[in-house]
């Protein structure tokens, strides 16, 4: 029960985030939803920092990793609004924001995991 009570908390923080970061970056005239995308990548940084310091450490804590990459990243990064938003690209016919939003965001997610990853191994 502590460790599901530690993913709900996590979860909150990080969804509140989110919707503060998506509030304050998001606008009604841009190209991209900047602020899933940014939250997204910052997650995939987080998260890799975490896994990395993870495996580095062997005194690590589970209830660390469950408070904040199970549940803050799990609750800040969002797929079902990156897929929600890629649906409305397809809808209106943006193919080019469409093809734009996914790559980059599939590629630097990946690329901020390992950079966090990185990061960690050489501090």
């Amino acid at each position: 029960m502590k460790h599901a009570l530690l993913v709900f908390l996590g979860g909150g923080l990080g969804s509140t985030l989110r919707y503060l970061l998506g509030k304050y970056i998001n606008s009604q005239t841009a190209i991209l939803p900047w602020g899933t995308f940014a939250a997204n990548i910052l997650g995939c940084f987080i998260i890799g920092i975490l896994f990395g310091w993870a495996l580095k450490s062997i005194t690590f804590p589970e209830t660390t990793l469950l408070f904040l990459a199970t549940g803050f990243c799990g609750g800040f990064t969002t797929f079902s609004a990156f897929a929600y938003e890629n649906q409305l690209f397809l809808k209106t016919g943006d193919f080019t924001s469409f093809f734009v939003y996914t790559v980059a965001s599939i590629l630097l997610g990946l690329l901020a995991v390992i950079a966090g990853m990185w990061l960690v191994k050489v501090v």
